[in-house]
């Protein structure tokens, strides 16, 4: 082939290319501005509280353009129409899977903190349950978990003070299951299982605010066991870091305990507390009071 002829081939094959892709680049630039036109729509719905329009709306950008950020932020968006309309279940569901898919999204903040808030509102109460403290606390170890661990992973996150709040909540409801079944155990004179779950609580759940009643009730099982000397301590050391009137309860103790006697203190046993802890049964209406602020409004969507 002559010098000319493949100079002219070339230039054919050089401006085809730049044909190609030019061709290629208003496709790209339409998917993505066809996929944020659609993801704006579905976002009027969700502004005008149209939760199932703007489902299917969210689902449809979902399936027509998985490709662009936009599906992403689509499944966030469901989540939150799950959460607006109380399905904790569902909301809890769809914020774990997008926190766990995409870990370093700049949405996953706030997907976990909805998540935190979704297990928050989750642990319910109605008048067909047993009272809190009575009831199975699988679903409210997991809403302290995920509310410790979301400050761990965001300690300056703007949402902090809510999540404090709730972590608040949820711990004192933790200490007071197990404040009752300690006094469950020992009402049916189980001392060493009241002991232990008495110590649980002070272990794994510090600075609850329910502190020195767990005490006082550790002093008190003490004394039943006629472990006088370990009582004499703990209620010293209620006096002593607490304060309060639990405090004038266990100086109370103190007192009875230095009679000429020696006799072990009257104790009044609690009421009994019934049967022992059951399952947690369906969850009808949110039972966690509300954070004193409600969660951000959705992310803007990204352009």
């Amino acid at each position: 082939m002559r010098p000319a002829r493949l100079f002219a081939l070339a230039l054919f094959l050089t401006a085809a290319g730049g044909c190609a892709s030019t061709s290629q680049t208003p496709k790209k630039l339409s998917y993505t501005e066809d996929a944020r036109r659609d993801y704006e729509e579905a976002m009027k719905a969700f502004r005008a509280k149209d939760w199932e329009g703007a489902r299917t709306l969210f689902q449809d950008v979902k399936k027509n353009y998985p490709q662009s950020r936009y599906a992403r932020l689509s499944e966030l968006r469901v989540a939150d129409i799950d959460f607006a309309q109380e399905k904790f279940t569902d909301a809890i569901s769809a914020y774990r899977a997008f926190a766990q898919t995409y870990r370093t999204d700049r949405e996953a903040e706030y997907a976990r903190y909805r998540l935190s808030k979704a297990l928050y509102f989750d642990i319910s109460d109605t008048i067909l349950q047993p009272p809190a403290e009575e009831r199975d606390q699988a679903v409210t170890l997991d809403a302290h978990r995920e509310l410790k661990a979301f400050l761990r992973a965001y300690p300056k996150t703007r949402w902090r003070k809510d999540v404090e709040y709730m972590l608040e909540v949820v711990t004192g409801r933790l200490v007071r299951h197990e404040l009752y079944v300690a006094r469950y155990y020992r009402r049916r004179d189980n001392f060493d299982a009241s002991i232990a779950r008495i110590d649980y609580a002070l272990k794994t759940f510090p600075n609850s605010g329910l502190d020195p009643e767990a005490l006082v009730l550790k002093g008190e099982t003490l004394l039943m066991m006629n472990r006088r000397k370990e009582a004499k301590s703990v209620f010293e050391l209620v006096i002593k870091d607490w304060g309060g009137p639990f405090a004038i309860t266990a100086k109370s103790f103190l007192d009875e305990m230095k009679e000429p006697s020696q006799a072990t203190p009257q104790i009044r046993r609690p009421a009994d507390p019934g049967i022992p802890p059951k399952k947690e049964e369906s969850k009808k209406t949110p039972a966690a009071q509300a954070p004193p602020s409600e969660a951000e409004p959705p992310a803007a969507p990204a352009r």
